[in-house]
């Protein structure tokens, strides 16, 4: 029997039991892959301090994420394709984050639909956007992420254009695979997931086809889809999907203390400080040398949280301890969903917490929320000395 320890084992696990192109999928960034491997390198160059000779009893990690009450400062990010790396993969998510009482993100490009994600689960969740050309389309998304009671809409502001993955274009990514030769070998020895996806009606985009004209295949999916993402997304754009939504709005993908100070002007409640786990503009900084800057263009006008890179407790506590409001997760509770299902994502969660937990001790902390950097040892110009 495996021992699941840490998140490694569920990756090691993980890797065993999804189609190759799935994995690639989501263990992979754009280009040369330096911002993917700088985004969970660079927090280990920050050191924690440890005390000793305090009461380290009725410890606590819960908090608040734009006002919602939260069991640790995590949220299940928006990951797009979550149904093909387990069956119905965004409900096994959601349900997880809702037994542990954090939040889950729906993303744009998910197999399960806004609606499939409602019916299957009781607390809010949070839907992720997607700003495409076709206006009527991103008006009804809008409309039925609040007819399905999300209670915060994650703009995402980085994927106008798509950054090239080159293990994507090797592998021929598509939802579901295409029956070509290599893939059903890749898949005979994927059997978990292979009987998963037979017991399964829920293989395509869940949020796209079906609500738009003409497009009910795979081959009419892609084209619509390349064709759609807004390349004239800009300020102006952002205030009109401000009025549209009444909610809660989270901007998600800001790496720029400049970008920040614009953010905090249009309303919204949170920036996430991400570089999109290092899928878009390789040799981006990396989200948490990114963060400090950004936290000092924001000020106090919006919560900001991060994202990318975040693999372990240890990780979550570092990026509070330096002004984070919350964090979120993504290829780290995916492992959990592609090796042993909704039960991975808890088990993702509770691995975390844990680490969390008893990290925040070693610091001397009983509470999350009294956390700052004075646990944490920084080296001189961690976040750069740039001309």
């Amino acid at each position: 029997m495996t021992v699941i320890a840490e998140i490694g084992d569920l990756r090691r696990l993980y890797r065993r039991r999804v189609p190759k192109m799935f994995y690639d999928y989501c263990e992979s960034g754009s280009w040369s892959e330096q911002t993917f491997r700088e985004n969970t390198a660079d927090f280990a160059d920050i050191h924690l301090r440890q005390r000793v000779a305090v009461d380290l009893s009725a410890r606590s990690t819960k908090t608040t994420m734009i006002g919602q009450d939260v069991a640790m400062p995590v949220a299940l990010a928006p990951v797009g394709l979550t149904g093909m790396q387990a069956a119905d993969g965004e409900i096994k998510a959601a349900r997880a984050a809702q037994k542990f009482g954090v939040p889950f993100t729906l993303s744009t490009m998910s197999i399960c639909s806004i609606e499939d994600v409602a019916e299957h689960t009781t607390a809010p969740f949070w839907f992720q956007l997607y700003v495409m050309r076709d206006e009527d389309y991103v008006r009804r998304l809008i409309g039925r992420a609040r007819d399905a009671g999300c209670t915060a809409l994650v703009l995402t502001l980085d994927l106008q254009i798509l950054g090239q993955r080159h293990k994507d274009l090797k592998n021929g990514l598509s939802a579901p695979p295409k029956p070509t030769l290599m893939n059903m070998i890749d898949l005979a020895t994927r059997w978990r997931w292979s009987l998963g996806m037979l017991g399964t009606k829920r293989r395509f985009f869940g949020n796209i086809i079906g609500h738009v004209k003409d497009v009910n295949d795979p081959a009419s999916l892609f084209e619509w889809t390349a064709r759609q993402f807004d390349l004239q997304l800009d300020w102006k754009k952002v205030a009109k999907i401000r009025e549209m939504w009444d909610g809660k709005l989270i901007l998600k993908g800001i790496n720029d203390p400049e970008d920040a100070k614009i953010a905090a002007g249009t309303g919204a409640d949170a920036i996430v400080v991400s570089n999109h786990g290092g899928r878009q503009l390789d040799g981006a900084l990396s989200a948490i040398r990114a963060l400090p800057a950004i936290l000092d263009a924001a000020g106090d006008r919006l919560e900001v949280h991060l994202d990318s890179g975040i693999r372990s407790g240890q990780d979550v506590l570092k990026a509070v301890a330096m002004g984070a409001q919350g964090t979120y997760i993504g290829r780290a509770y995916i492992y959990g969903l592609g090796a042993l299902g909704e039960a991975g994502v808890s088990r993702a969660l509770e691995i975390i917490h844990k680490e969390l937990d008893l990290s925040m001790a070693f610091c001397g902390h009983r509470d999350i929320n009294d956390v700052n950097r004075d646990i944490l040892l920084i080296p001189r110009g961690f976040s750069g000395d740039w001309e």
